[in-house]
């Protein structure tokens, strides 16, 4: 990789130090020390060439001149600099199980964590909304901050991420254990699960940045990088998938109607009941409360060892390399710096705007599902199996708009993945039945898989464009990742708050086998009304984006060529 600068440098040299040059270069390519396409001569050195080869074709008297060997042309580079373009199969494989545990446990948060703390741990929708909202702004603001200390970090033998994630999960597990505990004791309910949930979003947090940086340093090449984004999606899709499978089935039976006929008994017909029939109905409605609390400790114990495994198969499987798009002793600028130079970089401002909205309308679809096919439609025996059709439908559909993202551009496919979701949540507040809840499902797992794909697919497009824009302030790529997490989860958590508010305003009975009325009007609001009003917001900002594929290849021959000047 040094061909195309020493060749530049002895174009004016004379024909004999140019031939060497080239022979260099060919000796060089044939070693596999270099590519082909790093070894490019300037039109001034083949001139000078081509002159040289007349000049010992007439026998020209340069022929005569004794030249001194120069000093060898490939100088010895480090093996820090050697960046693989192509990434394996296996590689790939592994950098995406190491995102799947993250979403096996965000999936059964999003979709269970809500009705377990009202229906289970019974706390009341005031206390579950705080929980939710403060929970997701404390994860909101570790995001910055773990952020920072990533930029700080030093590398090591195995990267400078992978720590991170490697050291955290053991702790991650154990909180993640504990959310899912109900203690025995009644007053100091709330600050338990406001305690576990903020533990347990600053650590999955830690997991979570330096997991989502690491695409940058998989590859150079956008397209490695774009399938090895893929492969994530899809396993995370799947993790998702397997995290409602198995909270959906393992709790499917803390949540059937067997304990209402009791329950209703010892709450609305005291007076006409005998002290005997009180008495075994209460027992009975403990027994059932005790189940559930059972049963949601097993997931939870579950999910737990999953995370555990897929981290030491990333870690086995995935190395982390430094990209040399710059040189390494250029003086790097402070993390404040870099902070202000990513807030005032347009594409990157677009996007995360944009897609802010767009998760928060998924994040209230995700966690009043439950509670709407439980109260509003009547689905309670069904729900588990709408939702993993929605996860399956999201499987399957991952390679399709990897696909179509190739084909017609990342935007476009932005555009059309995530509308399609808009007249079938519709469609499901209106015609509440069975059938029609399952074509909504399929449907909806389109919509699912691209608003997952497309963000983690354009992020790297926006790093690279600002890399460009600000080629020596290198080593910021954390603030990207953390900032972009940090303000969807900080929208998330006000949406989930309002969300559960709502419900409380409404009416809603902690325990209880019925809602009133309006209960179940604003669960249809909230599935309905509200992510088409979010999504359309999001849609319209994301019109200002403005990296086209255009775009995208002109940043990409220019890092190259970036990366060539700085080895």
């Amino acid at each position: 990789m040094e061909v195309e600068k020493s060749a530049s440098v002895v174009a004016g040299a004379g024909p004999a130090t140019a031939a060497a040059a080239a022979a260099a270069a060919a000796v060089a390519e044939k070693e596999g020390r270099v590519t082909t396409a790093a070894v490019r001569l300037p039109p001034v050195t083949l001139r000078a060439m081509a002159k040289g080869e007349r000049a010992a074709a007439e026998g020209s008297p340069a022929d005569k001149l004794v030249v001194k060997h120069p000093k060898p042309i490939f100088a010895k580079v480090t093996h820090q600099t050697i960046v693989e373009q192509k990434l394996s199969v296996s590689s790939k494989l592994c950098f995406a199980i190491g995102g799947a545990p993250n979403q096996v446990a965000g999936s059964a948060t999003a979709f269970f964590l809500q009705i377990f703390l009202l229906d289970v741990a019974q706390i009341n929708p005031f206390q579950a909304s705080m929980v939710l909202f403060i929970g997701k702004a404390w994860g909101a603001i570790t995001d910055p901050v773990v952020g920072f200390f990533i930029t700080k970090s030093k590398w090591t033998k195995i990267g400078r991420l992978m720590p991170w994630m490697v050291g955290c999960t053991p702790f991650v597990v154990v909180a993640y254990f504990y959310l899912w505990f109900v203690p025995p004791f009644a007053n100091g309910k709330f600050m338990w699960y406001l305690g576990f949930y903020c533990l347990y979003q600053t650590l999955i947090t830690c997991f979570h940045v330096p997991y989502s940086a690491l695409t940058m340093f998989l590859s150079t090449d956008q397209r490695e990088r774009d399938s090895a984004t893929a492969y994530r999606m899809t396993a995370e899709v799947l993790g998702t998938l397997v995290g409602a499978a198995i909270q959906g089935q393992i709790v499917a039976s803390a949540h059937t109607m067997k304990h209402c006929l009791h329950h209703n008994l010892s709450t609305s017909h005291l007076g006409n009941s005998s002290g005997s029939e009180v008495v075994k109905s209460l027992a009975l409605s403990q027994d059932f409360l005790s189940h559930a609390r059972e049963v949601y400790m097993i997931a939870a114990g579950v999910i737990g060892g999953i995370f555990l495994i897929c981290t030491v198969v990333m870690f086995l499987g995935v190395k982390e390399k430094d990209d040399p798009y710059v040189p390494k002793a250029e003086k790097q600028i402070s993390f404040h710096q870099g902070f202000v130079l990513v807030m005032r970089h347009g594409p990157y401002i677009t996007l995360t705007a944009a897609f802010l909205f767009i998760s928060v309308a998924i994040q209230l679809v995700q966690s009043n599902f439950v509670l709407f096919c439980t109260y509003a439609v009547d689905l309670r025996d069904h729900f588990q199996n709408i939702v993993l059709t929605i996860l399956i439908s999201a499987v399957v559909s991952i390679p399709f708009w990897q696909w179509f993202l190739e084909r017609f551009g990342k935007k476009t496919a932005a555009f059309c993945g995530i509308t399609w979701i808009m007249p079938f949540t519709v469609m499901l507040v209106f015609i509440p039945n069975l059938v029609v809840a399952y074509v909504v499902a399929v449907s909806s797992g389109l919509s699912v898989a691209a608003s997952l794909l497309l963000p983690w697919s354009m992020l790297p497009d926006v790093v690279d464009d600002f890399r460009l824009a600000n080629p020596f302030s290198k080593g910021h790529e954390a603030i990207f990742y953390s900032f972009y997490v940090f303000f969807t989860k900080f929208a998330a958590g006000i949406s989930l708050g309002v969300s559960t508010l709502c419900l409380e305003f409404a009416g809603y009975d902690t325990g209880a086998c019925r809602q009133p009325p309006p209960v179940a009007y604003t669960l249809k609001l909230l599935i309905g009304a509200a992510p088409v009003a979010f999504i359309v917001t999001g849609l319209m900002i994301l019109l200002l984006y403005p990296i086209s594929e255009d775009v995208r290849l002109r940043n990409k021959l220019a890092l190259e060529d970036l990366r060539l000047q700085s080895v």
